[in-house]
């Protein structure tokens, strides 16, 4: 086991590591602020996949391979900067108005619901089963509908961190840190460290999410706060894109 010293030193380390401004944390805003609590805690299941598939493929020896193939490293760079430009430019090319428009979907949502669950009562009393099967096609549509952009923010999450390959040389750097040969398995040493880095990003994540969503209710009535929004999250993830292939 890692000592309670060692252990808090590696819990500091990583609050200062996490609260320094990324792509990771510019997606959650975004992604919080523009589709909501759901849809950026979606992001963040995302990213805490991703740092976890960091964390085993560095227990694996894989940055390590990273460190000796250069061109290898080089395509994982790469891609992760074309990846972060491609979100930072949907971003940018989102309407402004889309607030607005994520409460009035849900209002539609909540207004299929009421109609569908009408419907099937209605089919029940009178023995319509016509009208129960169109209400449960209804009810599965809209449910398939809510999904999507469920789905489609995790992907954002798990790609936007797993895509940058400096996420798995600073683990592979950063746990080795703190292990110590006298203190026990190397192996239950790692999964301690890894499973510590998760949760502290977890609630950090869990942090900017709420915050996010909180700033966005004052947006809504604010559409010129939208359009300088969306700039300083597209700028900024370009800005990360680019640094990631230059550097």
């Amino acid at each position: 086991m890692i000592s309670a010293h060692l252990l808090a030193v590696y819990i500091a380390a990583l609050f200062v590591v996490y609260a320094v401004p990324g792509p990771d944390m510019a997606l959650l805003l975004q992604t919080s602020i523009g589709r909501g609590v759901r849809s950026g805690f979606a992001a963040a299941g995302g990213l805490g996949v991703a740092r976890a598939t960091h964390v085993t493929l560095s227990a694996c020896g894989v940055a390590a391979l990273l460190r000796s193939a250069p061109w290898l490293y080089d395509v994982v760079r790469y891609g992760g900067a074309v990846y972060l430009a491609w979100v930072g430019i949907q971003i940018f090319r989102s309407p402004v108005f889309a607030l607005r428009a994520v409460g009035d979907a849900r209002g539609g949502e909540a207004g299929n619901e009421a109609g569908n669950e009408a419907g099937n009562e209605g089919g029940n009393e009178g023995g319509n089963e016509g009208g129960n099967e169109a209400g449960n096609e209804r009810g599965t549509a809209a449910g398939t509908a809510r999904s999507q952009p469920l789905r489609a923010a995790f992907i954002k999450g798990l790609l936007t961190n797993l895509l940058n390959p400096k996420a798995l040389l600073f683990c592979s750097v950063l746990l080795p840190q703190f292990v110590r040969p006298d203190a026990g398995p190397i192996a239950l040493q790692m999964v301690e460290l890894g499973l510590v880095l998760l949760a502290i990003g977890a609630c950090f994540d869990a942090m900017y999410v709420i915050g996010a969503a909180r700033i966005a209710r004052w947006m809504r009535a604010h559409p010129l706060a939208q359009t300088v929004q969306r700039w300083a999250f597209s700028v900024a993830l370009i800005g990360f894109a680019l640094r990631l292939s230059l550097d």
